[in-house]
Order: C-alpha cells, then sequence, then structure tokens
C-alpha cells in the first residue's frame, strides 16, 4: 500500500465515490469525482476555481447549468462504446439527474480560463488503435488538445483487451521541456471485466490488474499495484507503465491530466531502457479484438435502455 494507491471506497466523502480534487495532500492540479445515482437521484455542486466534464461511465443523464439543460445518451458500461459528455465552466453550480440510475465520472482540473458550458456528441470522440502485438490498446481522445477546447484538463479512455499491457513503454512528464516534454499530474481510475474468453458460467471471479509507477534518481516514487474496478492510482511524477490486464480479464481505465504549463499540451518521455519496444510494433500486427464497440448504441432494440 502507497498513498499514490487508492483502492474502491478510500477516498469517498460528500456522496461521492471517488473524491480526488486539486488541494487534496501533495495534489494540485487535477481531479476526478465519481457518483453512483439511482433512478431519478440528483447530484448538484458548485465547479469554484476548476473546468469539469459531465461523462457518464454507464447508463444515462441530464445536466444543467444555469438554467440550461442538455442531455447525454450515456452507454450500458466502459467497454460498450463512447459516450456524449458535457463540459462544464469553472464558478457555476452544476446538477445532474439520471432518471434510470448512473455512474457518472467528473473529470476537472483548475482553469484560469472560462469556456461555454455544452454537451459534445458521441460523434465527435476521436477513437484510435495504439501499439500492437501484446502493447495493443484502444485509446478514446474525447477531452486530449485539439479534440476538446478546454482551458488546462487533458482526459481519455484506454482499453486493453486481456493479456495485453498499456501505458508501454514506461513514460513520464514531469519536466518542462518546450516541444518535448509538459508536466503533468495524471490520474488514473480503473474498471475491470471477464474477458469474452471466460467460460460460461464463470462466477465469483475477482477481476484484477497490475499498474507501476516508479521514480527517477532525484525523485523517488514506488507503486506496483493491484487494481481492481473503483481503484485509482495517482502519478504526481516519475515513470508509469506498464498498465497490465492478465489473461481472461479486459482493463478500461479513464485517465485525468493537468498541469502549471501556459500550454495545453501531452507531450512525454520514455524510459530510454525502454523504449526501444516502439520499434516492434512495425512488424506486429494490432490485436483482433480491438476495437471495444458493441453493435448497438446505447438504448437501442436490443441492448439495455
Amino acid at each position: 500500500m502507497t498513498e499514490w494507491f487508492k483502492p474502491a471506497g478510500s477516498t469517498a466523502r460528500d456522496g461521492f465515490d471517488v473524491a480526488v480534487t486539486p488541494g487534496d495532500k501533495e495534489w494540485e492540479y487535477s481531479g476526478l469525482y465519481v457518483a453512483t445515482l439511482r433512478p431519478g437521484q440528483s447530484v448538484e455542486f458548485d465547479t469554484d476555481d476548476c473546468e469539469y466534464l459531465v461523462l457518464p461511465l454507464s447508463g444515462s443523464a441530464e445536466v444543467v447549468v444555469d438554467g440550461e439543460s442538455v442531455p447525454l445518451g450515456g452507454r450500458a458500461d466502459v467497454f460498450a462504446g463512447p459516450t456524449d459528455f458535457a463540459y462544464v465552466p469553472r464558478g457555476t453550480t452544476v446538477a445532474v439527474t439520471s432518471a434510470g440510475g448512473a455512474r457518472i465520472a467528473f473529470p476537472h482540473a483548475k482553469a484560469a480560463n472560462d469556456y461555454l458550458f455544452r454537451r459534445i456528441g458521441i460523434e465527435q470522440v476521436e477513437s484510435e488503435l495504439r501499439g500492437a502485438g501484446v502493447s495493443s490498446r484502444q485509446v478514446r481522445n474525447f477531452g486530449t488538445p485539439g479534440v476538446l477546447e478546454a482551458d488546462s484538463m487533458i482526459a481519455c479512455e484506454v482499453l486493453t483487451p486481456a493479456g495485453n499491457w498499456s501505458s508501454y513503454p514506461p513514460h513520464k512528464h514531469d519536466e518542462h521541456k518546450p516541444g518535448k516534454e509538459s508536466v503533468l499530474e495524471e490520474i488514473y481510475y480503473f474498471e475491470l471485466q471477464l474477458s469474452d474468453a471466460a467460460p460460461v458460467g464463470v462466477q465469483g471471479n475477482d477481476p484484477i490488474g497490475y499498474q507501476r509507477v516508479y521514480g527517477t534518481a532525484d525523485r523517488p516514487i514506488d507503486v506496483l499495484a493491484e487494481v481492481r474496478s473503483g481503484d485509482l492510482v495517482l502519478v504526481p511524477h516519475g515513470w508509469h507503465g506498464p498498465a497490465m490486464a492478465p489473461p481472461g480479464y479486459d482493463m478500461y481505465y479513464l485517465n485525468v491530466m493537468a498541469g502549471p504549463g501556459a500550454e495545453r499540451e501531452w507531450l512525454i518521455t520514455d524510459d530510454p531502457q525502454h523504449g526501444w519496444v516502439r520499434e516492434l510494433w512495425a512488424t506486429q500486427q494490432i490485436d483482433p479484438r480491438l476495437p471495444f464497440e458493441q453493435a448497438l448504441p446505447f438504448g437501442a432494440e436490443g441492448e439495455e435502455s
């Protein structure tokens, strides 16, 4: 156990299952809330000096800011496909209601400028297949620079098939090197599921994965966490990766990043001992199990609604 590994429920407060925010101990820029809403239940809070996203993890919701309402169609779960979401600026009150029940993530970050409250449709979510071979993973770049207009927050979703490694080769973003590396705190929020290869009727399973974070010589940090659904790993600095999905279990994680830089940019440096691994991808195939998408959108015939 380390201070940077947060098991499910360990950060719960104020009605949120997950609550990490700028101003917490040794944490300055990025944040994440996760709320579970029963049918008809609402959650309301002030954004203060942070910009927020409202991201359904499962289920759908309605978001209201200053009397303006937008619907979020949502999804059955994080493996089923992307979702539409909402951007909420600092200095406002946001209310989120789910008629049918939902789990909602609220990535957020310190902000110095204001952008308009708006809904971002599912059709605007960019998805890419990254890596190859056992390093194949899917990245949904819904909140990255060039995709989402925001002040400081960067967010994406990563899906890793059973047996594969993500966040690999290990990399860091904790030094300001113009054009090469940017300073960003990072949050990993995990969910896992049985893979399609599991025999029918498997019961009592406890999906697990692993996350590694290790430091540089002058800034030590050491995390090797066995992660389950709802767990967090915080990366204040240092090399991070791999995120490992053991055989039999698919892994999802939501990344939330922000830092002190004047430019909103996501620039990384590979660990020089392992960066050569990228060269292997040119001779390998992308995992055929990707992408993780369902045939029908959430709420369509034959799916949950």
